[in-house]
């Protein structure tokens, strides 16, 4: 697909389900409350010197909350997939499947992003020049890519493998078009920043119903940004 047909797509996706989108909302809303709530459930919990409650309240949040976080993160590879198969339709929640996949897109994650750092840190204790911080920032760049790359490979195969096969995922980066790649990074990015400082207009303007567009905008956000992935991976 070329970049305008991937962009007008997944600007309209979002609005074309949904359903899926507010159920997608009410479970980031759930995620923020349980967030808030360990949060000043821990601090009270140190005001009285309650060592009890700050671990109880502590441990259950935290499990909470990465339940929801992962099942999200799971629903997010599924819309990828969807955009790779070039189907109109939001995947449905199928929270077991979706809860799973999660910690592996977690975990996939953290491999492209932390190989990096590592890479970086034995250069620059080995040149100790100006030199190792450039291609240091070259290869943060090509696996930031290739992370990207190695989502879709999870979303497509739902096989943990073939994401971290990294060897794979850089090549897709080349398959796609790094150009075309980088390309719908800027025009997504562009967008954004328009839609986010209009919001922030109005929350100037009014507190409560910026706040509502900034909500309901995190949610659009992540919809269009996964159903552009999968749409640009669907040429692979």
């Amino acid at each position: 697909m070329e970049i305008g047909e991937i962009i007008k797509d997944a600007l309209v996706y979002p609005f074309n389900n949904i359903v899926s989108l507010l159920l997608y909302m009410v479970l980031g809303i759930i995620a923020c409350v349980v967030a808030g709530g360990t949060i000043v459930s821990i601090i009270l919990g140190q005001n009285y010197n309650n060592l009890i409650a700050i671990i109880g309240s502590g441990i259950i949040g935290t499990v909470v909350f990465l339940l929801i976080f992962f099942i999200i993160a799971g629903y997010e590879l599924d819309i990828i997939k969807y955009g790779i198969n070039r189907d109109p339709n939001a995947p449905g929640f199928d929270i077991v499947r979706q809860f799973i996949n999660g910690v592996k897109s977690f975990a996939v994650g953290i491999v492209y992003y932390i190989i990096p750092v590592i890479i970086g840190a034995i250069l620059a204790v080995i040149f100790q020049h100006w030199l190792s911080g450039l291609i240091s920032f070259i290869i943060a760049i090509v696996f930031s890519l290739a992370a990207i790359m190695a989502q879709c490979r999870l979303a497509k195969t739902e096989d943990v493998f073939d994401a971290l096969s990294v060897g794979q995922a850089i090549g897709d980066i080349s398959r796609v078009g790094i150009v075309k790649l980088i390309l719908l990074i800027v025009i997504i990015v562009v967008i954004l920043v328009v839609l986010y400082v209009i919001a922030g207009v109005i929350m100037r303007w009014n507190t409560t119903v910026g706040g509502i567009i900034l909500g309901i905008l995190g949610v659009y956000t992540v919809f269009f940004i996964s159903r552009a992935t999968g749409l640009l991976y669907s040429d692979v």
